[in-house]
């Protein structure tokens, strides 16, 4: 994965990155490789008081030091600000679901509490059919308890189609079934490919028709395997949470971007006594034979061949570069591993005056990808966050985003095309006919990884393949959202320190969401 723009904030290496104190056995070491937001909050997790959650733990740590080990000069992957007619944005995730805890938690432990922001503005759109129009209530992503809901977004027939769900006999899902397949012999394609499919693929950039339902949308998954209607579970569901409502938004940004996550876990981590050395990639993961781990790096410098010794490594990186780490001490999850397809996209961020860009009220729209629009998504950014747009009252900011699962060719493209790309959807969706005054291409190649049927039994394949004292964490396993990141990384920390508590709950339900799931 790479991001086409330049660096931001956030990346620096500690001093006296050569030193490994831990060789002399003074001490339990852990090394964390990968210094996106899952590798830093392992190793914020694993530097808590306890080896537990929280500033505020009793007892002693379960490791005296831990090192982070990034391959690039930046820390923090996905989640990253940059500048656009000198107005800081988000260039990748700009939101946190603020219904999971995770990510808030660990913002509220690093500094960032004060900055937690609501959304200035409510109200998503669907560019559905050649018009933009309020993105239905009542169901649960995409999927309606009753046909009423997706009035306005389904055709007389579409609708007529849905009620039939509750006169078709059960469909057994067995172990894992793809969303889109199943919701489509339940409801109706339309269903699919003017809901679940751009509510899917704002999340994934993935095929609905693929993605599994059990890793992607467990609570419809559990409905479909306790209801003989679709319909009917969702119904259920809806009721269960109408019982126990949730208060506060849906959603939480960070003043200043939610790329400033990751500087501050970092700082974070340099405060309780981590290292960490970005630039500097881990080339090749033995086990000694004290039952240690050794660590072959190369920071350029040296030239490589540099090591570290550890008592435990946790492995926060995509799926191809933790296969090539595992080859030599744990070929079957290095196999599984190499099996994980991504998908790529590009962000692209434009900045008008004001006077030349009046947008429709709402915080965006998304596009079903059957009406064959170049774009599959828009976020008014200076309209839904309040932070963006106090910075230049005077301008608009907005970005929409290209590309999905084997979508190739849009992402062929030259910068200047997709700007160009962009400009004539969002001018169709929304009148927007004005030049904008800049524009920011980031491609985030090879950023999502997919979700088809099987993933959770791939992923237990892989933690069962892992010897001892090596854990793995990260978007490729429990849900590509940021709280599922968090989640995930505080799980493969507490795993190493001998607590299966949380390895035990992201199993029976791997991504939790009051939403549904979605990769949140």
């Amino acid at each position: 994965m790479r991001a086409h723009t330049d660096p931001d904030a956030g990346a620096s290496t500690a001093p006296g990155a050569r030193q490994d104190a831990r060789r002399d056995g003074g001490g339990r070491h852990a090394v964390v490789i990968g210094g996106g937001i899952a590798g830093l909050a392992a190793a914020h997790r694993m530097l808590a008081s306890g080896g537990g959650g929280g500033d505020g733990g009793a007892g002693t740590r379960a490791w005296r030091s831990v090192t982070v080990l990034e391959a690039s000069p930046r820390l923090g992957g996905k989640l990253r600000t940059g500048r656009i007619a000198d107005v800081r944005v988000d260039l990748g995730a700009e939101s946190l679901l603020a219904r999971r805890p995770e990510a808030v938690a660990l913002a509220r432990e690093t500094g960032l509490g004060d900055r937690l922001v609501a959304p200035s503005a409510a109200g998503a759109a669907l560019w559905n059919r050649g018009r933009l129009v309020p993105m239905p209530k009542g169901h649960v992503m995409g999927v309606p308890g009753e046909a009423a809901a997706l009035a306005g977004v389904l055709s007389a027939e579409g609708l007529r189609r849905v009620e039939r769900d509750r006169d078709l006999p059960p469909t057994e899902v067995g172990d894992d079934t793809a969303v889109g397949e199943y919701v489509a012999a339940r409801l109706g394609r339309e269903v699919v490919d003017r809901l679940v499919e751009p509510l899917l693929g704002g999340v994934y950039a993935g095929d609905a028709y693929r993605i599994s339902m059990r890793s992607a949308v467990p609570q419809l998954f559990r409905a479909a395997r306790t209801h003989a209607s679709l319909t009917e579970g969702v119904r259920e569901l809806q009721r269960a949470a109408a019982e126990h409502p949730v208060g506060g938004p849906v959603f939480l940004g960070i003043e200043g971007g939610v790329g400033s996550l990751p500087p501050a876990v970092a700082d974070a981590v340099r405060a309780r006594g981590g290292e960490i050395r970005t630039g500097t990639r881990a080339s090749a993961l033995r086990r000694t034979g004290e039952g240690r781990w050794r660590i072959t790096v190369d920071d350029g410098a040296r030239g490589g061949g540099d090591v570290l010794d550890a008592d435990a490594v946790v492995l926060a990186l995509p799926a191809p570069a933790a296969a090539l780490l595992l080859a030599a001490e744990a070929p079957a999850a290095a196999a599984e591993l190499r099996s994980v397809e991504y998908a790529s996209m590009a962000l692209i961020t434009l900045a008008y005056r004001r006077s030349d860009a009046e947008l429709p009220p709402g915080t965006g729209f998304l596009v079903p990808p059957v009406d064959g629009h170049t774009i599959k998504a828009a976020t008014f950014s200076g309209g839904k966050w309040g932070w963006v747009a106090a910075q230049d009252p005077g301008l608009v900011v907005l970005r929409a985003s290209v590309g999905r699962y084997g979508e190739t060719e849009v992402l062929r493209r030259d910068d200047a095309a997709l700007v160009d790309a962009a400009r004539r959807d969002l001018g169709a969706a929304t009148g927007l006919a004005g030049r904008p005054v800049a524009s920011l291409v980031t491609r985030w190649d090879d950023g999502l990884p997919q979700y088809p049927v099987g993933h959770h039994a791939r992923v237990e394949r892989v933690r069962a393949a892992l010897p001892p004292g090596l854990a793995v964490c990260g978007a490729a396993y429990d849900g590509v959202g940021v709280p599922a990141c968090v989640a995930g990384a505080r799980a493969a920390a507490d795993l190493l320190r001998g607590d299966t508590a949380g390895s035990a709950g992201r199993a029976a339900d791997p991504v939790r969401s009051p939403r549904g799931g979605a990769g949140q």
